[in-house]
C-alpha cells in the first residue's frame, strides 16, 4: 500500500498550509470565495430588491443610492449582479455535479470491465462531444422551452465525457500499480478495488478538473442566457444582462462592462484555483516543488 499516491486528506491539509506560497492558488481561492460569498449574501441581503424597477431612474449613473447605477429597466445594477451570482453558482455546481457523478461512474466502468463495455462507453463519449452545450440547449428548447433547468442539463451532459475520459485514463494507470495488484492477489473484486483503492487516489485529479469545469459552466451559462436559452427574465443573470446592455452600448457602456468584468473575474479566479490545485495535488508536480 506504500506505493499508492497521496490521498485527499493529506494533500488537502498540505495545500492549506502552503497556499500562501503560491500566488495563483491564493488569488484564485480568494476570487472563488468572493463569488460564493456574494451568491450566499444575495440570498438574504441586496442593496435594493433585485426585481424592483425605478422607472424615473433608468440608466442612472452611480450614486450613493445606486452604487453601480441602474439598468435599462431602472433596476439596481449591484443587486442584479449579486443575485446573478446565484444563477451562475447554481448552474455550475449542479451541472458539474451531474458530469462528475455520471462521468466518474462510466470512466471506472470502462477501466475495470474493458472489452466491448469500454469501447461502447468511449464511443458514446465521442458522440456526446459532437453536441456541445449550446447545441444541446437549442435542441432541448425546441421541446421543453428555455430556462435554467435547460442550462443545467445541457452543460451537465457536455461535462460527462470529459470526466469519463479523464477517469478512464487515470484509472488505467492506477490499475497497473503494485497496491492494486496486491489487492487483486488477495481476491478483491474489480468494483471493490475501483471503489476502495482507485477512486480515493483519483480525487485530487477530479477536484482539479471539477474546478476547471466549474469555470467553463459559468461561461456556458452566461452564453446560453445571452442567447435567450438559459435563465429568463425576471431572474437576474450575467449573460442576460449583457444581452440587454447591447442595445445601449454607446449610450451606457458600463451596463455591459459590469457583468462582463464579473464573468471574467469569476472564470479567471476558478481557472487560477484549478491551476493552483493541480500544482499542489498532482503528485508528479508536488514532488519537484517540495
Amino acid at each position: 500500500m506504500s506505493a499508492a499516491m497521496p490521498t485527499l486528506p493529506a494533500t488537502a491539509a498540505h495545500t492549506l498550509r502552503t497556499a500562501w506560497r503560491q500566488p495563483s492558488l491564493l488569488v484564485g481561492g480568494l476570487l472563488t470565495l468572493l463569488l460564493l460569498c456574494t451568491a450566499l449574501l444575495s440570498m438574504v441581503w441586496t442593496p435594493h430588491p433585485p426585481g424592483e424597477q425605478y422607472t424615473d431612474r433608468r440608466q442612472a449613473a452611480p450614486s450613493a443610492e445606486h452604487w453601480l447605477g441602474t439598468d435599462v429597466y431602472g433596476q439596481d445594477m449591484l443587486s442584479q449582479l449579486m443575485v446573478g451570482a446565484q444563477s451562475s453558482v447554481l448552474v455550475g455546481v449542479v451541472a458539474v455535479g451531474i458530469g462528475l457523478l455520471l462521468g466518474v461512474a462510466l470512466g471506472l466502468l470502462a477501466a475495470t470491465r474493458k472489452g466491448w463495455v469500454e469501447e461502447l462507453i468511449m464511443r458514446l463519449a465521442d458522440l456526446t462531444f459532437a453536441f456541445p452545450a449550446i447545441l444541446t440547449a437549442i435542441m432541448m428548447r425546441a421541446v421543453y422551452g428555455s430556462g435554467v433547468v435547460i442550462s443545467i442539463i445541457a452543460i451537465g451532459i457536455a461535462s460527462v465525457p470529459i470526466f469519463a475520459r479523464l477517469t478512464r485514463a487515470s484509472a488505467n494507470a492506477l490499475l497497473e500499480r503494485d497496491f492494486v495488484l496486491a489487492a487483486r492477489a488477495c481476491g478483491r473484486r474489480p468494483w471493490a478495488i475501483a471503489w476502495e483503492h482507485v477512486l480515493p487516489n483519483l480525487l485530487p485529479i477530479l477536484i482539479v478538473q471539477a474546478t476547471i469545469q466549474f469555470a467553463i459552466a459559468i461561461l456556458a451559462e452566461a452564453a446560453l442566457s445571452y442567447l435567450g436559452l438559459g435563465t429568463q427574465y425576471p431572474t437576474p443573470s450575467w449573460g442576460r444582462m449583457l444581452s440587454e446592455a447591447q442595445s445601449t452600448l454607446f449610450d451606457a457602456p458600463m451596463l455591459a462592462v459590469y457583468p462582463g468584468v464579473t464573468i471574467a473575474l469569476a472564470v479567471f479566479g476558478l481557472n487560477l484555483l484549478g491551476d493552483g490545485l493541480r500544482d499542489r495535488l498532482d503528485p508528479r508536480l508536488t514532488g519537484s516543488q517540495r
